[in-house]
């Protein structure tokens, strides 16, 4: 893949956003769903080098190259939804720049345990701020996170 392609594009979709947001005063046009998501697996696999799996894989959304199942969660809000434990997570939040910030990236135990003797919401999805996955971002070791792959200039 193309990694200076793929930013400049979703460089591209940010300021067209912010410039129909401008001539709309009012009105948002924030991607969201589907959109956020798949870009945000597509930055992820490129920056750590995972293989996608299809759309709508049941629990995980990428392997690396040894077969650790990752899930990866993309956001432009205050939090990540997830309805099972998965073997391992990535949860980021994707800039306009392109680029994204990483929130949490180690094993989905640590994410899981949050939500221990809470009913699961009507939705089928427990909430997790991205403040609190900082915060459990700190006490992963760095031995269990996922390094990320040097891009080339």
């Amino acid at each position: 893949m193309n990694h200076k392609k793929f930013q400049s594009l979703v460089q591209q979709l940010y300021s067209t956003v912010s410039e129909l947001e401008a001539m709309f005063p009012g009105r948002h046009f924030t991607p969201d769903g589907h959109m956020v998501g798949s870009i945000g697996e597509c930055l992820v696999a490129d920056a750590y080098d995972l293989k996608l799996m299809p759309a709508s894989n049941k629990g995980y959304d990428a392997v690396t190259a040894t077969g650790k199942q990752i899930e990866i969660k993309a956001t432009q809000s205050k939090s990540a939804s997830f309805r099972s434990e998965p073997e391992y997570a990535i949860v980021i939040k994707i800039l306009s720049s392109g680029e994204f910030e990483e929130i949490y990236n180690g094993p989905g135990r640590l994410i899981w345990e949050e939500f221990s003797g809470k009913p699961l919401p009507s939705n089928g999805q427990y909430q997790i701020s991205l403040n609190k996955l900082k915060v459990l971002n700190n006490k992963v070791d760095d031995l269990k996170r996922l390094p990320k792959i040097p891009k080339n200039p």
